[in-house]
């Protein structure tokens, strides 16, 4: 059964955010692909399986480097892909992680979900922003 269907609570118009700052050149990084995504598989993952997953939604930060999702979310493990090297090529850079994928867990429906990114050509970090 897949994770969206399963969880009956549900908060409407609550949103994914992110903000996306490019740390080697100082700005942000607008015009960058990202991917939001559930995981189908959470109601009964263990940690000792892969994750399976449903796309959600797909957007591209603006001139601010910002991208909110908004739809009907749910309880789960929830994934952002980040097309980084799309973003660099632009830039003619060169960059040594193609992709930035980052997964989470959200449990409250009621709080707003905020997961910045900080990326440079050879590293990236996140954390639980507010």
């Amino acid at each position: 059964m897949s994770a969206i269907v399963a969880h009956e609570e549900v908060k409407k118009d609550t949103n994914i955010s992110t903000h996306v700052l490019d740390t080697a050149t100082g700005f942000p990084a607008g015009g960058l692909r990202i991917q939001l995504r559930i995981c189908t598989n959470a109601l009964d993952f263990t940690g000792e399986e892969d994750f399976e997953w449903q796309e959600v939604n797909m957007t591209e930060t603006d001139s601010d480097g910002r991208a909110r999702f908004v739809f009907d979310i749910h309880p789960g493990i929830y994934q952002m892909r980040f097309f980084t090297t799309a973003y660099f090529t632009r830039s003619g850079t060169r960059n040594f992680y193609p992709l930035v994928e980052v997964v989470f867990r959200i449990t409250d429906v009621t709080r707003h979900h905020h997961v910045p990114l900080l990326i440079s050509p050879f590293g990236y970090s996140t954390y639980r922003g507010s």
